[in-house]
């Protein structure tokens, strides 16, 4: 992959403003997390009450935000529209600053993994910019965020989450409640199905988060592969 220059750098494509409307891939995928949020309240729960395991999750803790966040092109969409919506000029400057400071670091690495192994980016989180959507430990677009940030629950202290990001750490890795990830299964199916319905290769349409709002918010390092 390579970084693509664009002749226009400001807000990108696309229309701004809470007028936008939602359009039908949008709603699917707003149904989607609805969907899942309330199974996987559900699970939680039985893992309270069965297991006595309660998630050591908190808002303002978001060592995960630093792990690399595969997303696929239907939520890229929905991220980006939301976006567009409840964003102001400003923040989108912010975002936009963000994500091509990502791109740059990303870019810059030796060895950069190739779109072809994108399986085996989810699992790599030994790096030190975090999502662009964080800010001060807060999700900018916590609504419409992926699949894998609402399945990511674990057990252990959230220290654990942050020395995880350390390639030389030696501590125990983070328990993650596995069952929350298997609840959500059926609904990262109903994503793909989706997807290959609409005639698209799933498997290509999926990349780093920072990567696909680049190219849905239309600015100028998005990457050609």
């Amino acid at each position: 992959m390579r970084l693509v220059e664009k002749s226009d750098p400001g807000m990108g494509n696309g229309e701004f403003g809470a007028d936008i409307p939602i359009a039908p891939q949008e709603r699917f995928v707003i149904g989607v997390y609805a969907s899942l949020d309330e199974a996987i309240a559900c699970e939680l729960e039985r893992l309270r009450g069965a297991e006595g395991i309660v998630p050591s999750c908190q808002p303002g803790c978001c060592h995960c935000c630093r792990y690399h966040i595969l997303t696929n092109s239907a939520e890229a969409h929905t991220l980006a529209q939301y976006i567009r919506r409840e964003f102001s000029a400003d923040q989108i400057a912010d975002l936009r600053l963000r994500t091509q400071q990502w791109h740059e670091w990303d870019d810059s690495k030796p060895g950069r993994h190739p779109s072809s192994n994108i399986d085996g980016l989810a699992d790599l989180s030994c790096y030190d910019h975090s999502c662009p959507l964080d800010v001060n430990g807060v999700c900018g677009a916590y609504p419409v965020r992926p699949v894998v940030c609402r399945t990511h629950f674990v057990s252990s202290p959230p220290q654990s989450c942050q020395v995880a990001n350390d390639p030389e750490s030696t501590a125990d890795a983070p328990l993650m409640l596995r069952s929350v990830v298997t609840v959500a299964s059926p609904f990262s199916t109903a994503l793909q199905d989706y997807i290959e319905n609409s005639g698209l290769d799933f498997s290509r349409s999926r990349m780093l988060l920072p990567q696909w709002l680049a190219i849905e918010m239309g600015w100028d390092f998005t990457i050609s592969r």
